[in-house]
């Protein structure tokens, strides 16, 4: 018999996208930023950083190559969470907006953090009226889909339980308004997630 399967976003539900954003900076601009706002969705929001003009834009979009996505950090329990659901009988699937370019990056840096997860899809980033993530997600048909940005949810299909994580972040937050509704369950993290998902069994 398969196993069923748990589909999970990475930036913001398996990896601190805000703090390897931070040390990119640094990389770029020999600097680490100071916090601004911990409570920030977005981390130019979190980060005391400029804006940025051209030149200083294409310096710091260098930064994010093969490396970058290679060595983003975990989020505190992200990995415990994922070996619960896997002990508990579930196959993890990774579906990332990343660029398909860094798909094995993507992987290697799941592997790397002991996450219990072999396969990564990256759908890209296009569109905003239905989510780029949609395909994928209809084509592997899990139990539920785990994402922290709402927009996401547009066009998962209607048997698939979508479950919001908010990162307790809502300064900024896009998790807001009607699509609210897209959201079969709201948690704070992963692990909520995992503990309100296993108690349903």
């Amino acid at each position: 018999m398969e196993r069923p399967i748990i589909a999970l976003d990475a930036d913001g539900v398996l990896l601190d996208y805000h703090l390897a954003y931070a040390d990119a900076w640094q990389r770029a601009f020999g600097e680490y930023p100071a916090e601004r706002d911990p409570l920030a969705y977005w981390p130019m929001d979190r980060w005391q950083v400029e804006r940025l003009g051209l030149i200083k834009r294409a310096r710091f979009r260098a930064e994010f190559g093969e490396p970058f996505w290679s060595t983003v950090p975990s989020i505190p329990g992200a990995v415990e969470a994922c070996h619960r659901l896997h002990a508990a009988g579930y196959t993890l699937v990774c579906v990332s907006a990343l660029e398909p370019r860094f798909e094995e990056a993507r992987r290697r840096n799941l592997r790397a953090l002991d996450f219990p997860i072999e396969r990564v899809i990256a759908t890209g980033d296009a569109g905003r009226d239905r989510s780029p993530k949609a395909d994928a997600v209809e084509q592997l048909a899990p139990q539920a889909f785990v994402d922290d940005y709402l927009p996401y949810f547009r066009g998962i299909p209607g048997p698939v339980h979508t479950a919001l994580v908010t990162r307790r972040a809502p300064n900024g937050s896009p998790n807001v308004g009607p699509d609210l509704e897209l959201a079969s369950s709201t948690h704070h993290d992963l692990a909520d997630f995992v503990d309100f998902w296993l108690a349903r069994r």
